[in-house]
């Protein structure tokens, strides 16, 4: 093919890494020349993480604050194809991404390139998205793909999965009665399939239509109860953020705010989503699949 393809991203449990590997198989199967960067923090991150130095990361995450990277280069001047794979933080690009995004040697190689996304999530992924896509408009990219790889058990069940995986770094099963968290063995296997979607694409550098058949193949899968949460909790996310990253001290409002998330979990988000049901969401079908064709796409 001689098609150049870079695949960028960063991972901490090795997830992505796994779904990236997949994802690409394909492409060089059909000759194209894969370049895989895993970049770095230049202060890492720890896995497992400890529950003071997640919430610590929330202020920085939120508001978008890069931070340094271990140094990395490309091999090329110029690509084919870009694939930028990240992660969601506190319902926004994880640090590592957003500093890759604001990193002068990736916004120069960006520019008047393809970008396909994706990302292995818990649940939420579309606030992180709505953020990257208006970051990669500005450097000049074109966004042509996106893939959302998610946990499909149930909320309150990838919530417990996930937080077990974080804070003891084992991709098990908790208590051997839970599922394993993260994206299934099963749906990383399938990224093969979007991968080989990807070719005649590539090929003819004509990316039109793309998205429809990653969509019709499953690569996202936008579900409303999910949808309603996050636009909620974006909002109120941004507040706590505001309000923690002017503090000296921000122990205590951290503690406060990792309460507020287990109650507005556990608590508040069935309440709102049972009122949502009985008053309002039978009279907005038509806005509710407006939306959720607008998260599926890549405008």
């Amino acid at each position: 093919m001689g098609k150049k393809v870079l695949a960028v991203f960063y991972t901490q449990s090795g997830q992505l890494e796994d779904i990236i590997d997949h994802f690409t198989r394909p492409l060089q199967d059909a000759g194209a020349s894969v370049e895989k960067l895993r970049i770095y923090p230049a202060e890492a991150y720890p896995f497992p993480w400890a529950g003071k130095s997640f919430f610590a990361v929330m202020p920085d995450c939120v508001n978008q604050a890069p931070r340094p990277l271990q140094p990395f280069s490309f091999k090329e001047s110029a690509y084919d194809l870009i694939i930028l794979g990240y992660q969601a933080w506190f319902l926004s690009p994880s640090i590592p991404a957003n500093s890759l995004l604001n990193d002068p040697r990736f916004k120069e190689i960006a520019r008047n390139a393809p970008v396909i996304t994706i990302t292995g999530a818990r649940n939420m992924w579309i606030s992180a998205m709505e953020k990257i896509k208006p970051t990669l408009r500005n450097l000049g990219a074109k966004l042509v793909g996106n893939i959302a790889l998610v946990d499909r058990h149930h909320n309150f069940v990838s919530f417990v999965t996930l937080f077990h995986w974080m804070f003891k770094g084992k991709k098990d099963r908790y208590l051997n009665v839970f599922p394993k968290p993260g994206v299934s063995d099963e749906d990383i296997l399938h990224t093969k399939v979007f991968g080989e979607l990807l070719i005649s694409h590539l090929q003819k550098d004509n990316w039109q239509g793309l998205q429809e058949e990653l969509v019709d193949a499953g690569g996202v899968n936008v579900k409303y109860p999910l949808m309603f949460i996050e636009s909620k909790a974006r909002k109120i996310f941004k507040v706590w953020a505001g309000i923690i990253s002017k503090r000296k001290k921000r122990t205590g409002w951290l503690v406060a705010f990792k309460y507020y998330l287990l109650i507005a979990l556990f608590i508040a988000a069935p309440i709102i989503l049972t009122v949502d049901a009985i008053f309002f969401k039978p009279f907005l079908s038509g806005r509710i699949k407006r939306q959720k064709q607008y998260y599926s796409g890549v405008n």
